[in-house]
């Protein structure tokens, strides 16, 4: 089992509930350690004295804080508890909110909340609460020496501790160029109804098992090819850089639309919803073999002067097996076509 990070209890009211916190994530980031390039040793560092130089040991480590040019006071964890123990050991929950009211962006980290020695039972009841409430709680809470906002919200039957970015700490978009939603740069609503049909046919049930990390796996693919290629202290120069898409060059929403739609530039599919026929068909030259009973009327509306070149066109294509039967069902239908055939026949 992972070990505790933490111990304490959440305090609301008069309730007081022992828990015990722990990382909820663990980061799956590629693990490189710095080589020197002349002779691919590892590159280490030290932690030194910096009067005279010499290493020092995490043992002979305190920490201070700088009060003034070169002077420190220092602090032991000691210190940090009895600065303010209710705080260091307690997450107060101060106010209980709508989880839909905290915007995503001040969401920072994740941890588990577990209930400690005897507290079961209040564990559940916070739990149950903000469930049938529908809301999250949040509080102030101090992880090692920094006091955080945080929420806590229910995911299954575990209270999650997400602590929050301070109001402060998130940037203003003033000076970011914005599309604005109307006027110049705003959408249509042909684009916008061509942009939710996209939406719509690309949603599907929420499953995170079927996303994972490609570019590792890509990355980890790749060491393997070199160890077995044996060019593992090869260093593999960059490629010349491909000619960049012009920035400025103006797209065209629509079609790019339309081509992720899996439809032709040009079509007006998109136009209308409740228009699901679909346009009509374009007429098209038969081929050579094909059902006469199109050709037919074609060779009957074919003008009087070029009765001759559709005979002799129907003539030849009688002589191959497979046109046959197709052949003298055209004759019957076009008796014009058939007396000017067998004249020249005759001749």
């Amino acid at each position: 089992m992972a070990r505790s990070m933490w111990k304490g209890a959440i305090s609301f009211g008069l309730v007081h509930i022992p828990v015990e916190m722990y990382a909820a994530v663990d980061n799956k980031g590629l693990d490189l350690t710095m080589l020197d390039r002349r002779d691919f040793s590892p590159v280490g560092f030290k932690r030194y004295n910096k009067g005279n130089n010499k290493e020092v040991s995490w043992d002979d480590i305190v920490k201070g804080y700088e009060y003034s040019s070169g002077e420190y006071v220092v602090l032991s964890d000691e210190d940090l508890r009895r600065a303010n123990p209710e705080a260091t050991q307690t997450i107060d929950i101060l106010a209980f909110v709508d989880a839909e009211e905290v915007p995503l962006i001040y969401y920072e980290q994740p941890y588990y909340l577990a209930p400690g020695k005897g507290g079961d039972k209040v564990y559940a009841l916070l739990r149950e609460t903000l469930k049938k409430a529908g809301k999250i709680g949040i509080a102030n809470v101090v992880i090692r020496v920094k006091q955080h906002l945080a929420a806590l919200v229910c995911v299954g039957d575990t209270i999650v501790l997400n602590t929050l970015r301070y109001a402060d700490e998130i940037r203003e978009t003033d000076a970011l160029k914005i599309p604005p939603k109307t006027g110049k740069g705003a959408v249509s609503d042909k684009e916008l109804k061509m942009a939710m049909a996209l939406v719509q046919g690309m949603s599907e049930d929420w499953d995170p098992e079927q996303y994972h990390d490609t570019y590792r796996e890509d990355v980890l693919a790749l060491i393997e090819k070199k160890v077995k290629a044996k060019q593992t202290k090869t260093i593999t120069m960059p490629e010349p850089e491909k000619e960049k898409r012009e920035s400025g060059k103006v797209i065209d929403l629509v079609a790019l639309l339309q081509a992720s739609l899996g439809k032709k530039p040009g079509k007006a599919a998109a136009d209308d919803e409740d228009d699901d026929e679909p346009p009509p068909r374009k007429s098209r030259k038969p081929e050579a073999g094909e059902d006469e009973e199109e050709e037919a009327p074609r060779a009957r509306k074919a003008p009087a002067h070029s009765t001759e070149r559709v005979a002799a066109k129907r003539t030849s294509a009688a002589r191959k097996p497979a046109a046959k039967p197709a052949a003298r069902k055209s004759a019957k239908s076009a008796p014009a076509a058939k007396a000017p055939a067998r004249r020249r026949k005759a001749a």
